[in-house]
């Protein structure tokens, strides 16, 4: 499977891909917002050993895709789309830092949403963010999804309860 835009392919992640995506998942300020990381050498290829399992899975539930500048074949962050129930699926994204604040993670969600919706049938997209990660709100706001509210303390991960922002988009208003 693979979404072409016109700066990125978005694109199967493959065994040989594991040392690019080490590359921020290693570093602690991508993953201050996330339930994973910082990474080590092992956990980013056990990661990428769960993502080749998921490939393979029939029916397939996970889509955890590669975001590849086009022009230099560079591998600088990711985007999945997990499907929760029959119509609903999360998507979510990361990125290296060096190439956040380009619209990159906007132009592969936008992508990922119209593969969502148009391919696999979805009817409601959500993602969800810490309210401590103001650039990712950005990047929901821009795809054009609308807040559904705060989750309270819903997710225990590295040792307290966080909160989240909660986000959706439906079928009808893909633009």
């Amino acid at each position: 499977m693979q979404l072409e835009t016109e700066r990125l392919l978005i694109r199967e992640i493959v065994e040989s891909d594991w040392q690019s995506i080490h590359t921020y998942t290693s570093m602690p300020e991508v993953t201050a917002h996330t339930a994973w990381g910082p990474n080590t050498e092992e956990d980013t290829q056990a990661y990428v050993q769960d993502v080749i399992r998921m490939q393979q899975a029939e029916p397939r539930e996970a889509y955890e895709l590669a975001i590849v500048l086009k022009k230099e074949s560079l591998l600088i962050g990711g985007a999945g789309l997990h499907l929760v129930e029959q119509s609903n699926a999360e998507i979510g994204y990361v990125l290296h830092p060096a190439y956040q604040g380009k619209g990159y993670v906007t132009e592969a969600c936008r992508a990922l949403l119209h593969f969502g919706f148009r391919q696999l049938g979805m009817h409601r997209i959500y993602a969800k963010c810490r309210p401590e990660n103001p650039a990712s709100e950005r990047v929901m706001l821009r795809l054009g999804m609308q807040r559904e509210g705060l989750l309270r303390e819903h997710w225990f991960y590295k040792g307290s309860y966080h909160n989240s922002v909660l986000y959706s988009m439906l079928d009808r208003e893909l633009e």
